[in-house]
């Protein structure tokens, strides 16, 4: 009674540890300035479909018209393809842009942080004051990275 259909909203998932983390690492840097902030390069990889549906699609026809072309969405098969990248950027500048051809592991992580991170930051920070941020997906944990 009172309810109506609705559609939910989408929120990222993170765990209760990674929930943690970040309010610890959130208190531990709430002191830092903008001059601090400055010298953080951030990094993330990212899919971007080249066709996608959510589903949503919603049509009014009648009982008899289903096959009809005004009445028919069409679909591609895996979403029509997409491609994932990984990237960095800084206050000062953006980073490189690297495409990957599959899922990241740990090995091609750690080519991209050899042929690209590192150059990036020595160039951005030569003093060696600057951070590089990632976000602690499995590939960048892997024991190769950290050695």
């Amino acid at each position: 009674m009172g309810s109506n259909s609705r559609t939910p909203h989408w929120v990222p998932l993170i765990s209760t540890t990674n929930r943690k983390k970040r309010l610890q690492f959130a208190q531990a840097h709430q002191h830092w300035t903008v001059e601090d902030r400055k010298n953080v390069a951030w990094s993330d990889e990212s899919r971007f479909l080249l066709r996608h549906s959510d589903g949503r699609v919603r049509i009014w026809r009648k009982q008899n018209e289903n096959m009809d072309p005004s009445c028919l969405v069409t679909t591609v098969q895996a979403d029509g393809g997409g491609v994932m990248v990984w990237g960095m950027f800084s206050w000062h500048t953006l980073g490189p842009l690297v495409p990957i051809g599959h899922r990241l592991n740990a090995t091609a992580y750690l080519s991209i942080v050899s042929d690209h991170v590192h150059p990036f930051m020595t160039t951005m920070y030569p003093s060696s004051d600057g951070y590089f941020q990632e976000d602690n997906a499995p590939c960048h944990k892997a024991r190769i990275i950290s050695n």
